[in-house]
C-alpha cells in the first residue's frame, strides 16, 4: 500500500470506479470531489493522456485521461458520461476522468495483495494493490505513479 494510505481499526477506504470497462480504486483521503459534465480546455502539445485544463474555483486544474494513461480502451459513450475525481497528490490538485464512480469500499489491510510481478520490466505499474469484494477484483492505483511530476508540469 502506498505512503498516503489512511487506515482505521486496519481498514481502508477507497473510492471504487470504472475505467475502460475495469474496476479500480483510490484512497479516499486523496479524493477532494467528484464532478460530472465538466468540459476541459484542451492545451497545444500537451501528453495524450492529458485532455486539458479546467477552472475549479479559480485553480485551474489538470484533467488526465485516465484510460489513455493506464492503456485501456475507453467504455462505449465514455466521452459523453464522463466523471472527473478530483484528487490531491502530494502537493498537486489534478482531475482523473474516469467512466463512473461507483462505492465507497471499505477494505481490510489484510485483504490487500500486492500485485503479481509479470514481467513488465517496471514491476506492478500503476497499481499498488489488488482486493476482491463481492466476487469483484478491484485495483488500487499508485496515484504517484499514475501522475508523475512530469506529466503535471506538463498541464
Amino acid at each position: 500500500m502506498t505512503d498516503t494510505a489512511r487506515s482505521t481499526k486496519g481498514s481502508i477506504e477507497l473510492l471504487s470506479f470504472t475505467v475502460g470497462g475495469e474496476d479500480y480504486s483510490v484512497d479516499i483521503m486523496s479524493v477532494r470531489e467528484i464532478r460530472s459534465g465538466t468540459t476541459a480546455t484542451a492545451l497545444p502539445h500537451a501528453p495524450d493522456y492529458v485532455r486539458g485544463v479546467i477552472n475549479l474555483r479559480g485553480n485551474v486544474l489538470p484533467i488526465l485521461d485516465l484510460a489513455v494513461r493506464l492503456g485501456l480502451p475507453h467504455a462505449p459513450g465514455a466521452d459523453a458520461r464522463h466523471v472527473i475525481i478530483v484528487v490531491d497528490v502530494g502537493n498537486r490538485t489534478v482531475g482523473l476522468m474516469v467512466d463512473a464512480v461507483s462505492d465507497i469500499l471499505t477494505a481490510a489491510q489484510d485483504d490487500l495483495q500486492p500485485p503479481p510481478d509479470v514481467g513488465t520490466g517496471g514491476g506492478q505499474g500503476h497499481v499498488s494493490a489488488l482486493f476482491v469484494m463481492n466476487d469483484r477484483l478491484y485495483r488500487v492505483l499508485d496515484l504517484g505513479s499514475v501522475l508523475p511530476a512530469i506529466a503535471l508540469d506538463a498541464a
